[in-house]
């Protein structure tokens, strides 16, 4: 399996986070025809630099539009401001859902920006991601 993500929010979702600076930012990623071209940001409840909750009832709201608009969940994202797009412990540890895939922005400059995961019982494995220009 490939993520497919359009260029377009690949840059939302890095203007999110550094709009939420010096905390996370996080939200869902949602596709049409196998490709990420719809971002639905999430307030970080926590409003932490290191970890995040996503707010319920927005994440209600959220999976009702992505239902409404004929749209298929395809990821969660957060950011890491200081940190490289790699799962920290307590990202493998809250990660419940070995089917969803766990995208990781990071804001640091001079590195991959963006990496996606399938996390499953602790077990980290890498999921290639196919930006796709236009």
């Amino acid at each position: 399996m490939t993520l497919q993500v359009e260029e377009k929010v690949l840059a939302a979702i890095l203007e999110h986070g550094r709009r939420e600076m010096p905390n996370e930012a996080c939200g869902y990623l949602a596709t049409k025809n196998g490709v990420v071209g719809h971002h639905f940001e999430l307030t970080n409840q926590d409003a932490a630099p290191d970890h995040f909750t996503m707010d319920p009832a927005e994440q209600f709201a959220a999976m009702r539009r992505i239902r409404e608009d004929g749209l298929e969940m395809a990821a969660v994202y957060h950011t890491h401001p200081e940190t490289p797009a790699r799962p920290s412990e307590e990202d493998i540890r809250l990660a419940h859902d070995p089917a969803m895939v766990y995208v990781i922005v990071s804001l640091l400059a001079e590195v991959e920006p963006i990496r996606a995961f399938r996390i499953n019982r602790g077990e980290v494995t890498e999921v290639p991601i196919r930006v796709l220009a236009g």
